[in-house]
């Protein structure tokens, strides 16, 4: 066999994305092992002979789906749509997995009661920039997301502070003035005295299999696939 002949799958590196990869390909009776030490990134599935697992982090699952690295991934939809300009001719969603269920959404502080909805914020950033000389600020990771987003309703006064860290309490420190982000339940975001905009919800994700469209594809890889794809029921 040759390099051409084995599909390459990624999956979660750590937490519970890679606790229910692991537990749905078990289910399907596609269970994924370790390969040397129990922190490896590399693995099988015994039952696909010429099937090579890598774990690694969920955005560069999908970064790797992007540039042709693997064949199939598992990582969440917020990821690949903010990683993926041209999503529809780079991969394909096989199947949603029912978890890592999360919301993208665009939270201002509760103390703007006059703002609502996304229309609003075109008011606002105009009112902010006139009184102090600068656009208000938006504090995300999803930098793509939020253009789309902001471009869609038309709201042109702002600008993007990259948030790597805890996003939703940049505006009670004084680093940004609302923000892009995810949330499952929205508690914290009300706990830093956040809301969400009425029509703030930019994308209702959740963990996906996925194939892509710029890897190499062989006939014998295109049966791996379809193996896997009949077992997880895509």
């Amino acid at each position: 066999m040759t390099d051409d002949d084995h599909l390459t799958l990624a999956v979660p590196s750590k937490g519970r994305l890679m606790e229910s990869t692991l537990a749905l390909f078990e289910a399907a009776g596609l269970r994924i092992e370790k390969v040397g030490a129990g922190r490896g990134y590399l693995g099988t599935i015994p039952a696909l002979k010429r099937c090579d697992v890598v774990f690694t982090s969920a955005s560069e699952i999908a970064a790797a789906l992007r540039h042709g690295r693997v064949h199939m991934g598992v990582t969440g939809e917020d990821l690949v749509r903010e990683e993926i300009a041209d999503v529809d001719n780079t991969v394909t969603f096989l199947k949603k997995l029912g978890f890592g269920h999360a919301n993208v959404i665009v939270a201002v502080p509760q103390c703007w009661v006059d703002v609502r909805e996304m229309r609003d914020l075109a008011e606002v950033g105009f009112q902010f920039r006139n009184a102090h000389g600068r656009r208000m600020r938006v504090a995300t990771k999803y930098t793509n997301l939020t253009r789309q987003q902001f471009t869609l309703h038309a709201v042109p006064d702002y600008r993007i502070v990259e948030s790597l860290g805890a996003t939703e309490g940049t505006p009670s420190a004084g680093t940004a003035e609302l923000i892009v982000d995810i949330t499952s339940t929205g508690a914290t975001l009300e706990a830093n005295g956040l809301k969400i905009l009425e029509d703030g919800v930019v994308l209702k994700s959740e963990a996906n299999l996925l194939a892509s469209k710029t890897a190499v594809w062989s006939p014998p890889v295109r049966a791996i696939e379809n193996q896997i794809i009949e077992a997880v029921g895509a």
